[in-house]
């Protein structure tokens, strides 16, 4: 109730309405405060005179133009009154809530005790809130109609302010009031009510209600009836539609109205309550969020506070940290200079102290020679003499050969380049890079066909972090870990190599150089059951040129990127929170005989897993070894259901040595010949006989071997637990293993002497489409 109170007051006094006029801008004055700037217009500055006396159109004119309607839309402001004669001259004021109004005119003289003349003709009144002009006709202020709907609410508003309700039956002192008798209109202590007002007889059959209630009762229940503001005995009883206003029957009998259109009061009176109520509802509305976004805002203040704390304390930890290093620079060139301070004077004072012997040396010897030259005897004189005159010469040339020349500068050549890191300081700035936000997954563009998965993904659209690449991750088809399988800028990847009729979980994060961003929502994927093993049929049309890419370049399993074909295949989504399902619901094709079918997988050799020896090369799917002894390398992909088959081609055999191939679990000895642990099921061959080994055992020798442009094939049927070997595409000895269960990966054991290529996505080799045709 109280943030209603500045409704109910006048804009030009501040206190509540008294006897409150409504103008024609829907806004509300007190009578007396519109009385106190009504402005009066001499008729030297009429309308009508100027434009009688043929003078310019004035900033006036408008008010007898706008007359019709009774304002105009220009803002005539406040400051402009001061041009009348019936003006005043004291300077305008502010009312108590900021409007700008005139003092009222000067009282009349004693005399003119009678009541005030009506405002002239071309009076003119203001609106304090929307500054616009009115123009008064000859009723003046009686024209506009008294606002009596707010008189109630202010009394309403006045009374509620009261204090609490007292007993009305109470002689002294009256109590509290405790109930209200809505038909008795009166309101009861608690002891009145039980001596005054006892629940039995006719009173029983009385409502008592609360205090408040009641309140809220007696105020809705007499409705005051307005009367017209044209005939005051008249009540109003209809609303013209045009004017928007009550009017009463003597106003359409007298014509004013009698071409408007007017409808029943009480109608109209419900139609707009109606209206009000609904355009409350959405301001309600309008209300609660901006209410939400306040705390939401004000949230925002205690965030950038706290965050303006710690990215100052960040800010001075950084520049300290530039401050300290450019501090350990500074002594550390100070050091060298220093050094070559002490260099140059070791130098200059080595040759000072060079110099000083050796003209010391020679000031002696030429005092010797003066006194020599005294000498008066000839023959004493020639006996030295020529020795003398060689020493003199040889002093004379060891003077000459740069002695006197100085071997260390006074300058110091060393010149500090300071450029680079004052620019740098210049362009110290900050740079707005956040961690990305998760990627979404895109349901439309990501498919599977056979055991190959297409996924794609984007930025969320608002999202204006830069990403610096994507990290795709797959688990193992069994409910197991994730592991990362691409990682790079692209946000279309298609996996090769999994199971067929298995379910894979997919999930995406995005980086840059300030972090990981979280992951998006996982995608669960379903691979087909399986595909015909002679024909390869593709469960839906594929370009000729990728089946032929499949089938002569097999794909790795974790990177490789091919064009998405959305549309081909149908999938259902699953609603959860933080999971998509997408299902396959491509049936594979029947075969035309009734064989053994063969899911066909694309892999190549796993650099992660194999033995640091082990070399790598052709897209890893050729390897060969730098040790002599034998090391272990496995495929990407490993099988637990189906019937798989690949082949290996001899690149190049010398020195006769025996390379093992079969399959192997995860954690095989990777530094041993495949087989001699439990781990691994191989067949080990040489140039001239081969045979079955696991855990050591070796069973099975059989007569052939192999040479450079062999190929030795490896078949793995889980159907039926068995494990073939076959050379040249011929069958190697009986089925080497059978009872195999469990997850398998492909497996080669070499030395240097070997180099092999793997070959992948192939179909069934005949020995073993005959056999099974048979059975």
């Amino acid at each position: 109730m109280e943030e209603m109170e500045e409704e109910l007051k006048c804009p030009v006094c501040g206190s509540f309405y008294r006897e409150p006029i409504i103008l024609p801008c829907s806004h509300n004055l007190c009578q007396a405060c519109a009385r106190n700037i009504l402005v009066q217009t001499p008729d030297s500055e009429s309308p009508q005179s100027r434009r009688a006396s043929g003078s310019a159109v004035s900033d006036y004119d408008y008010l007898d133009l706008d007359k019709m309607s009774l304002y105009s839309e220009a803002d005539s402001g406040y400051g402009s009154y001061g041009g009348f004669a019936s003006a005043p001259t004291t300077p305008c004021q502010k009312s108590p809530n900021g409007v700008r109004v005139f003092p009222p005119a000067a009282p009349p003289p004693p005399a003119a005790l009678a009541p005030p003349p009506p405002p002239p003709r071309n009076a003119c009144l203001t609106c304090p809130q929307c500054h616009r002009s009115l123009v008064l006709d000859e009723r003046g202020l009686r024209g506009f109609p008294r606002n009596r709907l707010l008189e109630g609410v202010i009394d309403r508003y006045q009374q509620g302010r009261a204090a609490a309700l007292r007993c009305q039956l109470c002689e002294k002192a009256p109590k509290e009031a405790a109930v209200m008798c809505e038909q008795c209109d009166v309101f009861y202590c608690e002891p009145c009510r039980l001596r005054c007002h006892p629940p039995r007889g006719p009173l029983a059959k009385h409502r008592l209600v609360p205090p408040a209630q009641g309140r809220v009762s007696r105020r809705l229940s007499p409705r005051k009836i307005s009367t017209c503001t044209d005939h005051e005995l008249e009540n109003h009883s209809m609303y013209c539609v045009q004017c928007k206003s009550p009017v009463c029957y003597q106003c359409l009998e007298e014509g004013k109205h009698s071409s408007h259109e007017v409808k029943a009061l009480g109608a109209m009176w419900k139609l707009h309550k109606s209206q009000l109520s609904q355009a409350l509802n959405g301001l309600s509305d309008r209300a609660k969020e901006a209410k939400e976004f306040l705390v939401q805002l004000r949230n925002m203040v205690q965030q950038i506070q706290e965050n303006s704390v710690e990215f100052e304390a960040c800010l001075v930890a950084q520049c300290d940290a530039l401050i300290d290093a450019l501090n350990r620079r500074k002594a550390q060139l100070l050091s060298r200079v220093n050094k070559e301070h002490e260099h140059k004077l070791k130098v200059v004072r080595d040759q000072i102290s060079h110099c000083t012997v050796k003209l010391r040396q020679t000031t002696g010897l030429m005092e010797y020679c003066l006194e020599v030259i005294k000498e008066n005897d000839p023959s004493g004189f020639l006996q030295i003499s020529d020795a003398l005159i060689r020493r003199v010469h040889l002093t004379e040339d060891q003077w000459g050969k740069g002695t006197l020349t100085p071997r260390m500068t006074t300058d110091f050549d060393l010149n500090l380049d300071n450029g680079p890191l004052l620019q740098s300081i210049h362009q110290l700035d900050f740079v707005q890079m956040k961690v990305p936000a998760p990627p979404i997954l895109q349901l439309e563009e990501c498919c599977t066909h056979n055991n190959s998965a297409t996924l794609s993904w984007k930025q969320p659209p608002l999202s204006t972090v830069q990403v610096e690449g994507y990290i795709l991750e797959l688990d193992d088809g069994n409910g197991g870990q994730f592991r990362e399988v691409y990682v790079g800028k692209e946000t279309m990847c298609t996996v090769d190599g999994l199971h067929f009729n298995s379910t894979y979980s997919a999930r995406v994060k995005a980086f840059n150089k300030t972090g990981v961003s979280p992951y998006s929502k996982t995608l669960v994927l379903q691979t087909s059951e399986e595909t015909q093993s002679e024909e390869q049929t593709l469960p839906f049309p594929v370009p000729l040129e990728r089946l032929q890419l499949r089938r002569m370049s097999p794909f790795s399993s974790t990177l490789n990127l091919q064009p998405s074909f959305p549309g081909r295949s149908y999938f259902e989504l699953r609603s959860s929170a933080h999971q998509l399902s997408l299902h396959s619901s491509l049936q594979s094709l029947n075969s035309a005989v009734d064989i053994k079918k063969m899911v066909a997988a694309w892999f190549s050799f796993d650099p992660a897993s194999a033995h640091a020896d082990i070399i790598f090369s052709n897209d890893n799917l050729t390897v060969t070894c730098n040790s002599y002894d034998d090391r272990v390398v496995l495929g990407k992909t490993g099988f637990s259901k189906g019937l798989h088959y690949w082949e290996l081609s001899i690149d190049r055999y010398d020195n006769h040595p025996d390379p093992a191939f079969g399959v192997a679990r995860i954690d095989v000895l990777k530094d041993a010949m495949l087989g001699k642990d439990d781990k691994a099921w191989a067949m080990y061959v040489d140039n001239n006989r081969s045979w079955f080994m696991h855990n050591n055992s070796h069973t099975n020798r059989t007569e052939g071997g192999i040479t450079k442009g062999a190929t030795v094939g490896v078949l793995l049927d889980l159907t039926r637990r068995t494990l073939t070997f076959s050379i040249n595409e011929d069958q190697q000895g009986p089925v080497a293993f059978e009872n195999l269960e469990g997850l398998f990966f492909p497996a080669v054991s070499l030395n240097r002497n070997v180099q092999v290529t793997l070959h992948t996505g192939l179909p069934v080799p005949e020995f073993y489409a005959s056999r099974s045709a048979m059975q």
